[in-house]
């Protein structure tokens, strides 16, 4: 099993903390794992993604230009990536700012409303969180046991007071998680 995936938002969405958490769970499940940053100089604001890769293998390379899984947190991204998934892979956004919805019909689309969520939950900083678990309820790759412990390695210690609201999250975007009609 390999899985390449591809996460794509704005700095401060959370995209590299999400990568970083899927990494940790696949080590936590002894795989094979790439975890591989990209973003501009503006940080928060400016354009961000991660690519992520679990294997029961050796990842020979972790740049990749073709992807498993998209998941999508602005309609930049959502231009950029959409043509990127592999036929019959799966796509994952965010509705919120979207203009242009997915419109292959050759791959899963599945939509998550994230940031309403978040802000319904009183809780902005779960966002990736939500996100995270409507992927995972859709394409189970890691053991929410080790997702909980992926958690815990990459939050700052001081951070980890966290960690229950951020489990809830997680519940939380398992539960409303839809496929998006065509």
């Amino acid at each position: 099993m390999t899985e390449e995936i591809i996460i794509a938002g704005f700095g401060g969405q959370g995209v590299l903390s999400m990568g970083k958490i899927l990494a940790y769970s696949g080590i936590m499940q002894e795989q094979e794992v790439s975890w591989m940053p990209s973003y501009g100089p503006e940080m928060r604001g400016g354009t961000a993604n991660v690519t992520v890769i679990l294997s029961d293998d050796r990842v020979s390379s972790p740049v990749l230009h073709s992807f498993d899984t998209a998941i999508i947190l602005n309609q930049q991204s959502l231009d950029k990536f959409e043509s990127a998934v592999k036929p019959g892979g799966l796509l994952l956004y965010d509705p919120n700012g979207i203009t242009r919805h997915p419109e292959r019909e050759d791959i899963r689309i599945f939509k998550v409303e994230a940031a309403a969520e978040a802000a319904a939950m009183k809780s902005p900083k779960t966002f990736n969180m939500i996100v995270l678990g409507a992927y995972l309820k859709v394409n189970p790759i890691v053991e929410f046991d080790n997702v909980i412990k992926g958690l815990k390695k990459s939050l700052p210690e001081r951070h980890h007071h966290m960690i229950p609201a951020n489990e809830k999250a997680i519940h939380r975007g398992m539960e409303i998680v839809t496929e998006a009609k065509l």
